[in-house]
């Protein structure tokens, strides 16, 4: 599973990613977890507000950060897709 982070460094942006590492490793998931920063590819993506996250390629939400416990749903719903 391929997991983005899609924003700019803001503190939201930050904190999204800080909980993705964390549910990544708390589950032991095989996942390669990147930042894309860059607003032109954020943009292609199709996310107009920061931070969003993209996982294989399908944008699951943006413009928040969700409860961790949610977050965790998103990510884990997505291992067998």
């Amino acid at each position: 599973m391929e997991i983005k982070i899609l924003g700019t460094g803001c503190p939201k942006c930050n904190k999204l990613s800080k909980l993705v590492e964390e549910i990544v490793q708390e589950n032991d998931l095989a996942a390669t977890v990147s930042k894309v920063t860059g607003l032109k590819e954020i943009a292609q993506a199709g996310v107009m507000l920061t931070p969003g996250l993209m996982i294989d390629n399908d944008v699951k939400f943006c413009g928040k950060v969700p409860s961790k416990s949610e977050l965790a749903r998103i990510i884990t719903s997505n291992m067998s897709n």
